[in-house]
Formats: structure tokens, sequence, C-alpha cells
């Protein structure tokens, strides 16, 4: 790995992922050296190429590289696992040896036993200061972590083995913990009258419910629209990260005939079918038997965030996200993902209790950050993973695929979570609410026209507002045909001024 002068040379994890030809997630950052010129970055849909000057040049051996990557690169345990499989153990230890004391030499010996499980030649180390394994400025870590005498490191993974997410502080990020969601919501709310916010609970309820199914192109019945709305009630007053209760939960939204008794034991996929006998595979859900350690690692990460200083909102896009990319039943993922966002965020205390927060409409009302949500790991996700699929629909996945799900960089939807609620609480809220003003109005202005019962008066409103605040003749004649001309013309001008826009 000598550097050529006259040309740019891969760096860092590049050159690492190039010479072990490592099958690995793509690396937010991209690191090369130049023989001329200064440092230079270009950002393209969040992946960052930065081209170093020659002095950066950090030396021939592995572990010069990965010193480099932790410094430029960053963390990222899904490269270092799959490079740790194939790297001479002894190779490593010698670099190690060279520095036995140097912060990023000691985090890469951690990091290589905590990733294989098997120890390197080395003695522990009996003296100098712990320095932290995350930097604190760098990423979202649990505290106050784990003192590991050996390497004089401190774990404040988000994780352990069998899951451990990690999440970069971005400037966006960094911005949203001066902010108390808490507060923003009641900030929000504190103009409606307490009636109003009350009768504004059960749209608020009914409105995420049918968001959260028509993401998924479902059109529940009725009965099943009053289950979900029932979850969503409970998810202020436990918490539902135990496996018996995420069974429950499935149990619960789901046909009664599609109900797991356990996590799924077959390969699942999402798709679509666009002809006969042709399926779009848009992603391959982890392998059933790497489910139950990739599950108990998703509640253990759970656990960890609840009693350490991780964000809300953080923690909630950690386990949401990191429960729906794990797939673990057939059917209902999608609706338990989203219900765990209200689930972390109540038990957080970041929600006032006795508020619906619709966070479902705001992600159907901007299906492209949804989707975008989802693709930062399915789409480079599927560049790696082969499967086969049979006539009849059923997938095989030959190969060891764990380590592409258990060591997930979870930025982005930590990024496009915080992006929805807060269109969450500056829109789907306060528009709902703005709604039953609205409507309060509207209804009064009506009554003093005409004395109608109040399912009349519903009815009317609801039909003018899905016509351009008018009623048409159709629906004039089905069910107001007693409405005298004049008293038609004034109820439809206090609708349409009753909900006007500025």
């Amino acid at each position: 790995m000598t550097l050529d002068t006259t040309h740019i040379r891969l760096a860092g994890y590049a050159i690492l992922i190039e010479n072990y030809g490592l099958s690995t997630l793509p690396n937010w950052h991209t690191s090369s050296v130049s023989p001329t010129g200064t440092l230079r970055s270009t950002v393209q849909d969040g992946q960052v190429e930065s081209v170093y000057p020659q002095s950066y040049w950090p030396g021939d051996g592995t572990g010069d590289h990965l010193e480099f990557a932790l410094k430029y690169d960053g963390v990222n345990l899904g490269i270092l696992s799959a490079l740790f499989e194939v790297v001479p153990a002894d190779e490593l230890a010698t670099w190690i040896s060279s520095k036995p004391t140097g912060k990023y030499a000691r985090r890469i010996w951690f990091l290589y036993e905590f990733l294989t499980g098997q120890k390197l030649p080395l003695p522990d180390l009996t003296k100098g200061n712990y320095t932290p394994l995350l930097e604190a400025d760098r990423y979202y870590a649990v505290t106050p972590g784990r003192r590991m005498q050996r390497q004089r490191i401190i774990d404040n993974l988000l994780g352990g083995k069998d899951f451990c997410p990690v999440i970069r502080r971005t400037e966006k990020l960094a911005a949203m913990e001066g902010i108390s969601l808490r507060k923003w919501c009641e900030e929000a709310v504190t103009s409606y009258p307490p009636e109003l916010l009350r009768r504004a609970l059960t749209y608020l309820y009914n409105k995420e419910t049918k968001s959260s199914f028509e993401i998924e192109h479902i059109k529940p019945s009725a009965s099943r629209t009053e289950k979900f709305i029932g979850l969503l009630e409970m998810a202020e007053h436990k918490d539902f990260c135990e496996k018996s209760l995420l069974i429950d939960l499935q149990n619960r939204i789901v046909d009664p005939r599609f109900q797991d008794t356990d996590y799924r034991d077959t390969q699942n996929y999402v798709g679509q079918t666009i002809s006969y006998q042709r399926r779009l595979v848009h992603y391959v859900c982890p392998r059933p038997d790497d489910l139950p350690e990739l599950m108990e690692g998703l509640l253990t990460v759970h656990q960890a965030m609840k009693e350490g200083t991780v964000p809300a909102i953080i923690h909630a896009a950690t386990i949401s996200y990191g429960f729906v990319f794990m797939h673990p039943f057939e059917d209902g993922n999608g609706r338990i993902h989203r219900f765990l966002i209200h689930n972390i965020l109540f038990l957080r205390g970041s929600i006032p209790k006795g508020l619906m927060f619709p966070v479902s409409a705001a992600m159907l009302k901007n299906p492209a950050l949804y989707d975008h949500s989802l693709e930062a790991f399915s789409s480079p996700l599927m560049r790696l993973v082969e499967y086969d699929l049979d006539d009849l629909g059923q997938m095989t996945v030959p190969g060891e695929t764990g380590r592409l799900y258990r060591y997930i960089d979870m930025t982005a939807q930590a990024e496009a979570l915080y992006d929805f609620v807060k269109l969450t609480i500056e829109h789907e809220l306060v528009e709902e609410l703005d709604f039953l003003v609205n409507y309060d109005r509207t209804k009064q202005a009506i009554q003093e026209i005409v004395d109608m019962p109040d399912r009349l008066i519903d009815l009317f409103i609801q039909l003018c507002l899905q016509n351009n605040g008018r009623l048409s003749m159709r629906k004039r004649e089905s069910h107001f045909g007693f409405l005298t001309d004049d008293e038609l013309a004034s109820m439809e001008s206090s609708v349409r001024e009753g909900y006007a826009r500025d």
C-alpha cells in the first residue's frame, strides 16, 4: 500500500475493502490521498468523498489504514467485522504492540475482540487513562459506559455483538438536541381550549390508525381500526419492547389467520408482483436462523437507551427502524414499527400524556422522505444479498448475511424521524386542531341559518368540503331537498368562510 506519488490513491476503509475483497455495505465517508492539492470534499446523497493532501498518507500497513479510517472515515462496525474475519491476528497484534498506549490502537484492539470474540496475543494494559470508544462529539453513545480494563477503553457502544447500530452526531441531529420535544408539543397546542383538545383526541387516534394502514395500502375493517386505536391508547402506559409483548401486539393487529406464536421461521421479503411469475424484490429480510440473536440484540439496545442519556428521537428511530429491518413476523411489521415510535416517545416522556401524535400521517403525506429512510439501508443491502425465488415466490438466501443487519449505520433513519416529528407537530397536529376550530365556527353559523340535527350538519360540511365548498345538485336532491335556494347559498358561504385558508 505504498503511496503512488503520481496518482490519487484510496485510503482508510476504501483501500482495505479493495485489498481484502470485502463484501460490505458502503461507508458514508470515502477517503483518498492525492500527491498534489489541498483537502477537498464533495457531498452527494449523504455520501462524502474526501481527497487529502499527500501529508495525510498513513503508511503502508493494514493497521495504519485502520487508524486513518477511525480518524477520518468514522466507526463502521460492519466493515471492521468483515475485515477482522480475514486479516491475520498476528499482524494486527504486532501493529498494536508498536503503539500500545495510542487511543486508536486501543480502540482497534477492543473492537477486534468485541467483534470476533477472540483475544489477541497481547497482555492487559496496567496503566494509562481510559478513553471512550465513541467520541461524544461525533457519535451518540450510552453513558457512563463500561470500563474495559484490558484496553483501558470505555465501551459506550449503543449495543452488543448481536446488534449494534451506530448513529453519527450530524449537524442536523445535534441541533435537535437543543429542542424539548415535550415543550414543543405543548407550545403547539397551548392556544387551543382543553375541551377542544379532548375532542381532538378521538380524531387524532383515528387519523394515525388509518394513515398507518394506508401506508401499506390496506383498508382496515371497522373492528381492526378499533383494535389498533386501542393499542395506540395503551402506548403511553407500558413498554412493549419485550418478545412476548411484541408477539401479542402482532396478534392484535393482523388477521387471526396470520397470527404468529414466535418470530418467523421462514424467509420473507418485501416486494411486488409485476407480471406472471415475475416479482420485484425491494428488500430481503434477515434469515430466520439469524432472527433470535438480532431481535435479542435489538431489545438489549432498547434497555441500554432507556437507562442511558440518548435523546428520545434517536432512541425511537433506532428501535422502530431496527424492528422493521428485522421484519420478525410474517405480517404486521410496518404497523408495529410505527407503533413503537409512539411507545418509545411516550416512555421517554417526550409526548404529553393524553396527546395523540399522528406521525404516520406525516409519513403518508411525505412518501418520498419515508421511502428514502427505508431505502438508505435497503438499497445498498440489495446489492450484496444473494437469493433465489422459486415459481411459487418462496425465497431462499444461501449465503451468510447476519453481519449486514447486525451493524447498521442508522444516522439516516434518525434524521428522517426528526423530520417526521417536526412535520407532525407543525402541520398534522395543528391542522387537525384547526379543523375542529373551523368546524365549530361553521356549525354555529349553519345553525343560525337552519337549526338542523348535528348529523345533517356534519354531512353538509363534509359534502361541501369534498366539492370545493359547494353542494352538488345530486347531493342536494338526495339529502337536502328541504333547503331553500337562499338557505343553501348562505350555508355554502358559511362553509367556505369557515375553512378559508390564508
